[in-house]
């Protein structure tokens, strides 16, 4: 027998509106009805497994030991995978598709240890249709290992190192700024970049230049490093380190990505102000006037998952 494990984290694209979060809540419940479920999100976009993978690896530190079921699965019903994924010397178990979507909350907690293809049914729940592995697969799997099953039982073992990474891009300081990526938008409109303060800091030279311009196509925005968001001025824009340790845009009390016209995965560039008008026009940053623009909701170090 493994670890008896008390608490599941749960993460999905399900929503809320469809019975399928409620259905397996109850399938985790009739197998082990010592669980408690900790719903993180279910909001993640319908198939999107980059949105859900940062999200996963953004909460990783701070979610209870115990099973992480995760299920961001466009691939349901062909050859994909299923796995778990054990890490921190038993502490906890991730359950879901090998898609890329447990890779960065994995290495963001230091890597696996062991890891196995769910390929015996013995653990499945029976069904005559292959597009809810959610229920008939991982639930299941992960409420057995939550009373004690031992990884191994779940199927064959598999190199840990083989799992399908997670396909992010890494942000970087070159001639003519920091070239960035938006990795992610809260319901706050507050644009989430995969750099970190320590990139701005290469860009700057000086931690106490305050000074930037961010550049969004043709636009080149002046911008204020902040630690607050009230600290950014009505109508303006700021950097701000946010709670997972990376660089966001953020607006006082409004949202940057509707004003901004940004989404996930656009590029952004940022650059050390030094007075002069730059490249393109420079643009102050007014509420609510680009029609049009949409705001959607689309990895700190260290872990405890």
């Amino acid at each position: 027998m493994g670890q008896r494990h008390d608490t599941l984290s749960f993460l999905s694209d399900y929503g809320t509106d469809d019975e399928f979060v409620g259905v397996v809540h109850s399938v985790v419940a009739s197998i082990a009805p010592h669980v408690r479920i900790v719903d993180v999100t279910h909001g993640i976009a319908p198939h999107d497994v980059r949105a859900g993978g940062l999200a996963l690896a953004r909460s990783a530190q701070y979610l209870c030991p115990g099973i992480v079921l995760a299920v961001v699965d466009p691939g349901v019903g062909t050859t994909r995978r299923g796995v778990a994924v054990e890490v921190g010397g038993g502490q906890s178990v991730l359950v879901g598709p090998d898609n890329g979507l447990l890779a960065p909350a994995v290495a963001m907690v230091g890597g696996a240890d062991r890891a196995v293809s769910l390929s015996d049914p013995a653990w499945h729940l029976p069904s005559q249709g292959t597009t809810f592995d959610g229920r008939d697969v991982f639930a299941s799997v992960a409420a057995h290992l939550a009373c004690g099953i031992d990884l191994a039982e779940l199927g064959d073992l598999i190199d840990p190192n083989g799992l399908l990474p997670a396909v992010v891009s890494a942000a970087a300081v070159e001639t003519d700024g920091l070239h960035a990526e938006v990795w992610w938008i809260d319901r706050f409109g507050n644009v989430q970049l995969n750099a970190g303060p320590e990139d701005l800091d290469d860009l700057a030279g000086d931690p106490s230049i305050e000074r930037f311009r961010v550049r969004i196509g043709d636009r080149v925005l002046p911008a204020r490093r902040v630690t607050a968001f009230d600290q950014v001025d009505p109508g303006g824009l700021g950097l701000l380190v946010d709670s997972a340790g990376l660089l966001s845009l953020v607006m006082c009390r409004t949202s940057a990505a509707t004003d901004l016209g940004l989404g996930p995965a656009d590029p952004v560039v940022v650059e050390v102000f030094d007075g002069s008008s730059g490249r393109g026009a420079t643009t102050a940053v007014s509420l609510g006037s680009r029609p049009g623009a949409t705001s959607q909701i689309d990895e700190p170090p260290g872990g405890r998952v």
